[in-house]
């Protein structure tokens, strides 16, 4: 059974990042799993998308016969983000958790994907997601420990992740953390153990 994975990048670590470390583990196991796969890397943190404008909502609003060269320029970048998740079926998303949230870049791609008529739509029942075949892995980096404990409530990633994904039509997200990377009782045994627990997921 052949795959196709989007494996989202949002830490500024590289290689030493706990999410990149993470989401590579879920698609190792992916690729033990399926019989062929093909990952296309999106690599936030070294090309970010650019964040929204007036430019870019007028172009959305304005119908396509209509538009300027500015704002078909304007445009690409949600195309082509819409493009890549589109075509995956499974995707992967690094999240390093920053100032109790995701990295800015992430929610710059959350922006140009989520867009009316294409990955979302309205009826008289209210907001549609569209995108409704998906798979996602959340790979949730942090020093403290946010699963559980006094800091649960100061973890806005996950939530809002689940929900703005749900928007859009995706159900089944499955998260995995690595946690406690910052305090010094837990910061040695913090990926090994996330490791394990994707090692040990049904997937």
């Amino acid at each position: 059974m052949s795959k196709r994975i989007l494996n989202i990048v949002t830490s500024i670590k590289g290689d030493t990042s706990f999410s990149n470390q993470l989401s590579n583990a879920v698609i190792e196991k992916l690729t033990n799993i399926y019989t062929e796969i093909e990952v296309n890397t999106l690599d936030l943190s070294k090309t970010p998308l650019p964040y929204l404008t007036d430019l870019h909502i007028s172009a959305i609003y304005t119908p396509a016969e209509l538009h300027t060269e500015d704002q078909k320029e304007a445009l690409k970048y949600s195309d082509a983000a819409i493009k890549d998740v589109l075509e995956a079926d499974i995707i992967v998303i690094g999240v390093p958790l920053y100032n109790f949230g995701i990295p800015a870049v992430l929610k710059g791609w959350i922006d140009q994907v989520a867009r009316a008529g294409k990955t979302f739509s309205y009826d008289e029942n209210g907001p549609k997601g569209l995108l409704t075949d998906k798979k996602v892995f959340l790979s949730i980096a942090s020093g403290a420990i946010f699963s559980e404990g006094p800091y649960k409530s100061y973890d806005f990633s996950e939530s809002y992740l689940r929900t703005v994904l749900g928007f859009l039509g995706i159900m089944d997200i499955t998260t995995f953390r690595v946690e406690g990377t910052a305090i010094p009782d837990f910061a040695e045994s913090a990926l090994p153990k996330a490791l394990a627990s994707v090692e040990e997921f049904a997937f």
